[in-house]
């Protein structure tokens, strides 16, 4: 008996001891499906002939969040990634590495993500002016920038995709140029749906692959990190207001959230019993061992007494039908 007690009381002194080695993010979605024409998109921007629209300032932009950190939240102004010798840009004296933090005509609007400032652009008729609020390292300017009308439409926007795998199951990308201006966003603004999982929310009130999101809960999604945050910050049971555009058309859907599904995969009681349940196999130990029990789908094992081995499982064959 006392040396039951003092391996009992070793192993609890030796658990605590033991850093956890519990996992700090969920497993990826086993259900999460991806048709494969969605995955290539390498060919997207050439098919659609995007159209010249608004006017031309000699700016190019990009995210201005540059660690990780930044990355978990809203970008505080657009970056100035160059500017284009003799642009109007170039003359009104804006240099690389500019923060666009406002633009204070001809409406007052805070800037974000670069999707804003492109749409700004191809709203703005040629020769209309733009007064510019930059930060430039640390310091507030005001720059003013007389546009000139755009020949040309901007350049093909990099591709991404990010997942959702918490509340919806969910894969989305960057919309094409010519994606973004259909939905009368501005380039690199709107999300995608290109992969949901089988038990999606989502499905059950009809969205499909290929459409495109474009305002959640009356917020334009400048940049599919917006539906990701919005999809995030939503409370429990709540449901959020869409706007979908699929064919030309804009849908309004009320899409519900779920939460992600939890099971029991560890028991025990030292000395005595214990439980572990993996994707695919289960482990029950009895008795410091006396009895053990091991199964998958496809076989289980017995051992008694540590020296009787009891195991069955799938055939290489199937069953013989009576005829």
């Amino acid at each position: 008996m006392k040396s039951i007690v003092f391996a009992a009381a070793a192993s609890f002194a030796l658990s605590a001891c033991v850093t956890s080695s519990l996992p700090t993010e969920p497993p990826p979605l086993v259900a999460m499906e991806e048709p494969t024409e969605l995955l290539d998109t390498s060919g997207l921007e050439a098919s659609e002939q995007p159209v010249a629209r608004g006017s031309f300032t000699g700016i190019e932009v990009g995210d201005s969040r540059t660690s990780l950190d930044a990355l978990a939240g809203e970008p505080e102004g657009v970056l100035v990634t160059a500017v284009i010798e003799n642009s109007p840009a170039d003359a009104a004296g804006i240099e690389v590495g500019d923060l666009i933090v406002e633009v204070s005509a001809p409406v007052p609007t805070a800037l974000h993500w670069p999707s804003e400032w492109r749409r700004l652009e191809e709203e703005t008729e040629p020769q209309g002016e733009l007064r510019l609020v930059i930060d430039r390292a640390g310091a507030e300017l005001e720059r003013r920038i007389t546009t000139t009308r755009r020949v040309r439409p901007h350049g093909a926007i990099s591709i991404e995709r990010w997942r959702e795998e918490r509340r919806v199951g969910l894969v989305v990308r960057t919309a094409t140029s010519s994606e973004a201006s259909r939905a009368a966003l501005g380039a690199g603004g709107g999300a995608v749906i290109v992969g949901m999982t089988r038990e999606s929310p989502w499905r059950l009130v009809g969205l499909r692959y290929g459409d495109l999101v474009r305002a959640v809960g009356g917020v334009e999604v400048a940049h599919p990190q917006v539906l990701l945050e919005a999809i995030r910050a939503a409370p429990e049971q709540s449901m959020l207001e869409l706007e979908v555009v699929r064919g030309g058309q804009v849908i309004a859907v009320t899409a519900p959230l779920s939460r992600r599904d939890t099971e029991l995969k560890e028991i025990s009681i030292p000395l005595l019993y214990s439980m572990e349940k993996a994707r695919d196999r289960k482990t029950v130990s009895v008795l410091l061992g006396l009895v053990k029990y091991e199964s998958t789908p496809a076989a289980w094992k017995l051992r008694l007494l540590w020296l009787i081995d009891f195991a069955g499982g799938d055939a290489d064959r199937l069953e013989s039908l009576d005829s």
